[in-house]
């Protein structure tokens, strides 16, 4: 008989084990029953919540992107003006929770996975969809007409940068990563003073 109100921790706990064991192994090669272990239960308690290693990777990025989520709304609630509202989202996004060495792992084994998995795709879709817009919103009155370009290029450059210093492994490189991220926020205002 399973126990009531468990199904939320275990399903939890399985998308943590994911994480931390794609971070130990470093790709996706990673099977439900390490994953299952890492948790502390069988690999037919994890079956029987996700279905398999592709839904339990998924779910673990979603929880990935709901924790960086956070982060932009977090750091978005004190910045007043379009152009702080702007250099909020870039800082969130290279924000140190998302620079862990097991969530490297994982977002960039779902850049990977989303070549393949129809779902994986549609959910790097949402993300990137979410990137640009919450850009472009403050971008459009700051350079009107160039903001879709400007969103366009201040989203590669920071998915680049965090590519890039994921597989660079240096520690201290996410405030190089926002700065750089920065940088070509001022010229894309324009050299605008603050």
């Amino acid at each position: 008989m399973p126990k009531l109100g468990m199904e939320p921790i275990r399903r939890a706990a399985l998308v943590k084990a994911t994480i931390d064991e794609i971070g130990a192994v470093g790709n996706l090669d990673v099977t439900v029953s390490n994953i299952a272990k890492r948790a502390g239960m069988s690999a037919a308690l994890a079956h029987h919540y996700f279905g398999g290693k592709d839904q339990i990777f998924l779910a673990a990025m979603r929880h990935t992107l709901a924790i960086y989520a956070a982060e932009v709304r977090n750091a978005l609630k004190g910045a007043k003006g379009h152009r702080a509202r702007l250099e909020a989202v870039i800082r969130a996004s290279f924000a140190s929770s998302n620079f862990q060495p097991e969530v490297i792992a994982a977002w960039l084994n779902f850049y990977v996975l989303a070549q393949t998995s129809p779902d994986a795709h549609r959910l790097l879709r949402i993300y990137q969809r979410r990137l640009h817009s919450n850009l472009l919103n403050d971008l459009r009155p700051l350079v009107g007409p160039n903001a879709d370009g400007s969103a366009t290029r201040i989203a590669a450059l920071i998915d680049g940068l965090y590519l890039r210093q994921g597989l660079s492994h240096a520690q201290a490189g996410y405030s190089d990563a926002t700065a750089r991220a920065l940088a070509l926020l001022h010229i894309e205002l324009g050299g605008r003073p603050q």
